[in-house]
């Protein structure tokens, strides 16, 4: 990379767009060194692309910000990547009563590998 401090060029002289030292969705990206984890050529990509953000985030935001209490009841809103990383977050917490809330009631089963013990779906509450 070749740069005046502000504006990124490749090797070649193209411009390298970034927003913040980051781009997820670009050809190329300009990055801090300890932000990046290099990948075995043969892992699966589909797998492995959920650690980069989903886990960080979700067990991040439950351990440094929201920091249950154990014993603690936590409701984790959406339980994809970053929801599951979340639950698990609380589940390592000690919070003894985790809350699923998802519109997918497949998701159940799966979160329960993750702490939750209770699950709630929007679409079969009555207002």
């Amino acid at each position: 990379m070749i740069g005046d401090g502000k504006q990124r060029f490749s090797k070649n002289g193209t411009p390298i767009n970034h927003f913040l030292g980051t781009s997820t969705f670009s050809e190329y990206t300009v990055i801090h060194e300890g932000c990046l984890a290099k990948i075995d050529p043969s892992a699966p990509l589909d797998k492995v692309c959920i650690l980069s953000c989903g886990v960080s985030t979700g067990l991040g935001a439950t351990l440094n910000v929201a920091k249950p209490k154990k014993g603690s009841s936590v409701a984790v809103f959406a339980l994809g990547a970053v929801g599951l990383a979340a639950a698990e977050g609380a589940r390592i917490s000690g919070a003894s009563r985790i809350i699923g809330v998802d519109l997918n009631p497949k998701r159940l089963e799966e979160a329960k590998n993750f702490g939750v013990n209770e699950f709630v779906s929007p679409r079969d509450e009555k207002l």
